[in-house]
């Protein structure tokens, strides 16, 4: 059986980014585990349960999920995931992801490993997520991402975020920009701000710009790792 693993964040994940592709995969006939970086429980980011920001659906959707699904309620710790039980991994994004899942040592071993390999398995990152590839280094110790085409939060977003000196609405320094950090690592950097969503498909690597594309992106990695589409 096909098995996908999610790595969730513990700092403030964005709920349609996790729960549309987790909804998704689930009606497929992949099997579905979620990881965060201690094993502790994910937090979902306020914002994006705000119905004034996401609408009232997407809020009762992402707000049911987060609170009934056993998988989010009981994750295992990413360092206790063997790469070679799963055939995709899913990083949701969140600014969260910048303090935890995009610095996690295991998260990016286990990233790695699964665009390394020589099968179908495949990486779906998702907006802040997409911070991960700037850290993750392959066997050689070149930048993973250096030469892929990807996606993601764009700056041009971010700077209707971030107040003076970077900080967050609840205070927190953000402590970098994914857009800058991603082509410092020489991604081929393209956000399609001109586009409604934006998915990039680069091999075994796939990334989303952010939750709009939330569902589009899902339904690539169905497509790439070959399971049965949702009706």
């Amino acid at each position: 059986m096909t098995s996908v693993l999610f790595v969730v964040s513990e700092e403030g994940y964005w709920g349609e980014e996790c729960v549309e592709p987790l909804e998704t995969l689930s009606e497929t006939d992949a099997s579905v585990d979620v990881a965060t970086p201690s094993g502790n429980e994910p937090v979902v980011d306020d914002r994006s349960i705000d119905p004034d920001n996401v609408g009232e659906e997407t809020a009762e959707q992402v707000k049911e999920v987060h609170a009934n699904d056993q998988r989010l309620q009981n994750p295992k710790p990413v360092a206790s995931a063997d790469p070679d039980m799963y055939d995709a991994v899913v990083f949701p994004g969140g600014h969260g992801t910048e303090w935890d899942v995009n610095q996690d040592k295991h998260a990016r071993a286990l990233l790695r490993e699964l665009v390394e390999r020589d099968d179908q398995s495949k990486a779906l990152v998702i907006c802040h997520a997409v911070g991960l590839l700037a850290f993750a280094r392959d066997s050689n110790g070149d930048f993973l991402v250096d030469g892929r085409d990807v996606t993601g939060f764009p700056n041009a977003w971010e700077e209707d975020i971030v107040g003076d000196n970077d900080l967050m609405p609840d205070g927190r320094k953000l402590p970098y920009w994914v857009e800058d950090e991603v082509k410092a690592a020489g991604g081929n950097w393209d956000a399609e701000l001109d586009s409604e969503t934006s998915v990039t498909v680069d091999g075994d690597l796939i990334t989303a710009r952010g939750p709009s594309s939330s569902r589009e992106a899902a339904m690539a990695l169905v497509e790439a790792i070959g399971v049965t589409p949702p009706a």
